[in-house]
Order: C-alpha cells, then structure tokens, then sequence
C-alpha cells in the first residue's frame, strides 16, 4: 500500500484527504516513478472545484519527480533508479505514480528532486508559449500577467534570454519586486494595464500578451495589443472568460486569441525531450532560477491549494512525499 490523496467529491480544499491506496502496475508503454516531490498548479483547484470533470475518486497531480521502480514490458528508454521528471504523470499527490515513457524526462546531474518536481509544468508550459505558440522574436514587446508567479517568473527570464521586451503585471510593491529580479523591463499594477501598456510602446501596443489570470484582465490584455498581435490566454486564476463577440477581433485589428494547453504542445517523446532539455539546460547553466514559494508535507495538500488560490504566494508551491 502506499498513501496518496485522494478525492471523493468536488469542493474545496477540504475535500483532499489522506488515504492508503494500492500501488500501481505500469502497463506495457508505462514508468512507475517513486515520488520524491509533486508540484502544485492551478489545473489541480480546477479539478478539485469541478471546473474540469474528473473520475471519482481521483488523487490529483500531474508533475512531479522522483526515482523509477518498475517499467512496462515495452519501454526502451528508463531503467529502475532513473531519476526523472514529467508534466504528464498521474496521480503524483501520492507516493507512487505513473507516466507514459514519451511524457517522461530525465534529469540532469546536480538538480535536486524538489526543484526538478517544481519546474516541468510551468517551464513546459513557459516554453511552449513562448517558442511555439508565438515563437517570440529578438525585439518582441511581451505582455505577460503575475509576473511574480510561477510561471510568470520563469516566462520572464526565458524572454530575456529571447531578448524581448517585458512588460508584467503584479498586484504588490513585494512582487513587483521579485518580478523586477526576474529581469522584467517594466512591472505596472493590473488598473494601470492598458493605459500604461500603450504609453511605452507609444501607441502601437505589444506584439503578444499572455494571460494566464483570465477574467478579470482579459479585457485589458486584449485592448493592450498591435495591430494583428495575438493574446495566448492560457488559465483562468480569476475565473473564465465568458463568450465574446468575435467581431472584437476585427475591429480593433485583426487581432488574434489562442487558447493553449500544455497537453497538445507536447504529444511526442521528441517534442518533450526539446523542450526538457531546453528547460533543464538553463537551470543547469544557472541561467534560471526557479523560486519555491512554499513546501508542505502531503498530508497538507489542501492547505497548499488554500495557500494557492488565496492569491498570496509567489514562486512555486511543492508537495513532498
């Protein structure tokens, strides 16, 4: 047996609780990982909440990083005391979890596993929105939501490395300053966006905004771009945009709206793996820091999404198991 939390209704952070569940067989393409730590990431409250459906019960978490115990029949590329990393795990609020071989990554000499376990998902995700949903160029003028954050944070120093421009938004003087040491150009409030916006860039308004909040700044980052920029909404920490008239977009300058999700940016092995080595490499170079902003036993899960969804943390928030 093994503990893992473990859902049996939708609610709130109270419906996470400790339970013994029986330790999982990998199926033929599959890796069974001993989980050292498990990240924490909104898709987790949305689930928790009922905004996304899952299977009752349901023990939550798709990161995480640990040691492999077991592989299936079929897998070619990990053996037993592989350490890894994925985005694409299930069930990794538990002390054993299992992923696909092509959603796994290794990880690199001298990162330990609670900093491996609190970067796939938000450096996965930084990566993809900032290489292949709009490829950024050098010169680019970015727009980028909580810049304090997780992943704004690291989006931050990825599109310095890019030799962008940011522009971030953050609701504190304490995170405007950790947005700032992220290497943010310009950190304004959420009310000063998108006057503030149209001011540095003289009118013309940035080439791509990434909106990770959702509802309550939509509006705002969609009135902040050029003619023919693109707004990546890709979360919804203040709820979901509700419908608009798709009219908008011509009228303010054929102006375009994605919707991505990290799942379909990394459908194979070799896209994982660019995107892992990318990732990992800039934190081996030290050319990225990655904050934790919280680490709790796994019994406290629910108190991580409290924390989470209060709007108080900054960084990443990890569960250790």
């Amino acid at each position: 047996m093994a503990r893992a939390i473990q859902m049996t209704q939708t609610g709130g952070p109270e419906v996470l609780t400790l339970t013994d569940v029986e330790v999982p067989e990998p199926a033929a393409n599959e890796v069974l990982v001993k989980v050292a730590a498990a990240g924490v990431n909104f898709i987790e409250t949305y689930q928790r909440s009922g905004v996304y459906r899952v299977d009752l019960p349901f023990t939550p978490g798709s990161e995480g990083a640990g040691t492999v115990t077991a592989v299936g029949s079929e897998v070619t590329n990990f053996s037993v005391g592989d350490l890894v990393a994925t985005a694409g795990g299930r069930g990794s609020y538990s002390e054993y979890m299992l992923i696909e071989e092509s959603k796994l990554a290794r990880i690199p000499d001298g990162i330990d596993l609670r900093t491996a376990a609190a970067l796939p998902l938000q450096g996965f995700t930084s990566h993809y929105l900032i290489n292949s949903t709009y490829d950024v160029q050098a010169g680019d003028v970015v727009l980028t939501t909580a810049g304090a954050g997780g992943v704004g944070g690291l989006m931050t120093q990825m599109l310095k490395a890019k030799s962008a421009t940011v522009i971030t938004t953050t609701s504190s003087e304490e995170k405007a300053a950790i947005a700032k040491a992220k290497g943010a150009d310009y950190v304004l409030k959420y009310d000063e966006v998108p006057e503030k916006v149209l001011e540095i860039t003289d009118g013309r308004g940035v080439d791509v905004a990434y909106d990770g909040v959702g509802k309550d700044t939509f509006d705002n980052s969609l009135a902040s771009l050029r003619i023919r920029g693109m707004l990546v909404l890709f979360g919804g920490a203040s709820g979901q945009v509700p419908p608009f008239d798709l009219q908008r977009l011509n009228s303010q300058g054929s102006i375009s709206v994605c919707r991505p999700t990290l799942a379909h940016y990394t459908l194979t092995a070799e896209e994982v793996q660019w995107r892992a080595n990318d990732v990992f490499g800039m934190l081996a170079d030290g050319k990225l820091d990655v904050s934790i902003g919280g680490t709790y036993d796994l019994a406290d899960a629910g108190k991580a999404h409290a924390d989470l969804e209060s709007g108080s943390t900054t960084g990443k928030l990890v569960l250790t198991v």
